[in-house]
C-alpha cells in the first residue's frame, strides 16, 4: 500500500508540473490536476495514522500531525492563525486541507513535512511504526514535492466547502496521462501499420507491372523502415525530453533543500562548539565552587574549633567572676562590720576622753 500511495504520489506531481508548465499560468483551485494532487497527498497523510477514541465516536484526521509544524517551525504560525480565523471550518479534516493549501502557496510544504519527518519522535504519537511517513517512503515523497516550488498557486478558501468533500483519487486522469505520453509511439504504430499496407499495394502493383526489380522493392522497404525508425527515435527523444525537465526541476529543487539542510547543520555545528564552550567553562566553574565549599567547610570547622575553645574560657572565666564576685560580697561585708567595730571604739573612746576630762576636773 506504501508503495502504491508512493507511485500514485509520483504521478500525480509530475502531471501536475506538466500541466503547470504547459498552461503557464497561476493554478487556482478549479485545477483538475490540482485536485488529484490534494487527495493523493491527503492519503499519504492518513496513512497508518492512528484511531483516536472519542465520546462521540472515533476521530481518524491528520491535521492533528500539522499542528505540531508551528512548534518545530516558527514560520508556519502565519497559517495556523489563518486555519483558525477561518469561521467555516467545522471539521479538523476541513482545517486540515486548508493547511496544505496555504503551505502549497507558501512553496513551504516540502520543508514543513521534512521537519516533521525530522522530528519522528513527535509522529509517533499519530501514526502506527509502519505508516508511510514513519517509513523510507515518506522521506522519498517529501524529496518529491520539492519540484513544486516551481508552480505557482492562488488558492480561495473562502467559499470553498473543505469539510465535506471526498477525496476519491481519479484514476481516469493518469490513464489519460500515460495514454498521452503513449499517444505518440502509438500513433507510430499506426504509421508503420499504414506504411506496410502501402507496402503491400506497392509491391501488388510491382508485380502486377512486372517494370520494377527485386532490389528496388528492397530498398523502397528499407526506406520505408528508416523513416519508421526515425520517427520512433524523435517520439521516445520528446518522452525522456520530458522526463529530463521534470528531473532537472525536481533536483534543482533537492539542491536547494540540500543547501539549506548544509547550512542549517553548519549552524548547528556552530551552536554546538559554543554550547562545549559554555559547558566546559561551566565545569571549570564548578570544580572551583567544590573547591571553594571544601575550604568554606574546613574554615567552619576550624571556626567551631575556636569556638567551642572560647566558650570553654568564657565559662572558666564566668565561674572566676563569680568566686570574685563572692569574695568582694565578703570583704564588703567584713568591711561593713570593722567600720561599725570602729564607730563603737570612737564613741567608746570619746566617752573615755570626756570621763577623762571629768576625772582631771
Amino acid at each position: 500500500e506504501r508503495a502504491n500511495l508512493m507511485n500514485m504520489m509520483k504521478l500525480s506531481i509530475k502531471t501536475l508540473i506538466q500541466s503547470a508548465l504547459s498552461l503557464g499560468r497561476t493554478l487556482d483551485s478549479d485545477f483538475p490536476p490540482l485536485q488529484q494532487f490534494f487527495v493523493v497527498l491527503e492519503h499519504c497523510l492518513k496513512h497508518g495514522l492512528k484511531v483516536k477514541k472519542t465520546f462521540i465516536g472515533q476521530n481518524k484526521s491528520f491535521f492533528g500531525p500539522l499542528e505540531i509544524v508551528e512548534k518545530l517551525c516558527p514560520e508556519a504560525s502565519d497559517i495556523a492563525t489563518s486555519v483558525k480565523n477561518l469561521p467555516e471550518l467545522k471539521t479538523a479534516v476541513g482545517r486540515g486541507r486548508a493547511w496544505l493549501y496555504l503551505a502549497l502557496m507558501q512553496k513551504k510544504l516540502a520543508d514543513y513535512l521534512k521537519v516533521l519527518l525530522d522530528n519522528k519522535h513527535l509522529l509517533s504519537e499519530f501514526y502506527e511504526p509502519d505508516a508511510l511517513m514513519m517509513e523510507e517512503e515518506g522521506a522519498v515523497i517529501v524529496g518529491l514535492l520539492v519540484g513544486l516550488n516551481v508552480i505557482d498557486a492562488n488558492l480561495c478558501l473562502k467559499g470553498e466547502d473543505l469539510d465535506s468533500q471526498v477525496g476519491v483519487i481519479d484514476f481516469s486522469l493518469y490513464l489519460k496521462e500515460t495514454q498521452d505520453s503513449d499517444g505518440k509511439q502509438e500513433s507510430m504504430l499506426q504509421i508503420s501499420l499504414v506504411l506496410l499496407i502501402i507496402k503491400k499495394k506497392i509491391l501488388s502493383v510491382l508485380f502486377a507491372k512486372q517494370s520494377c526489380t527485386v532490389a528496388d522493392l528492397q530498398n523502397k522497404i528499407d526506406c520505408l523502415e528508416k523513416t519508421n525508425s526515425k520517427l520512433q527515435e524523435e517520439v521516445t527523444k520528446e518522452d525522456t525530453k520530458v522526463e529530463l525537465d521534470t528531473y532537472k526541476q525536481s533536483r534543482q529543487g533537492l539542491d536547494e533543500m540540500y543547501s539549506d539542510v548544509w547550512k542549517q547543520l553548519k549552524e548547528e555545528k556552530k551552536i554546538r562548539l559554543e554550547l562545549e564552550k559554555e559547558l566546559e567553562l561551566q565545569i571549570g566553574m564548578k570544580t572551583e565552587m567544590e573547591i571553594a565549599m571544601k575550604l568554606l567547610e574546613k574554615d567552619t570547622h576550624e571556626k567551631q574549633d575556636t569556638l567551642v575553645a572560647l566558650r570553654q574560657q568564657l565559662d572558666e572565666v564566668k565561674a572566676i567572676n563569680l568566686q570574685m564576685f563572692h569574695k568582694s560580697q565578703n570583704a564588703e561585708c567584713s568591711l561593713q562590720q570593722k567600720t561599725e567595730a570602729i564607730s563603737s571604739f570612737e564613741g567608746k573612746t570619746n566617752e573615755m576622753m570626756s570621763a577623762m576630762k571629768q576625772m582631771e576636773e
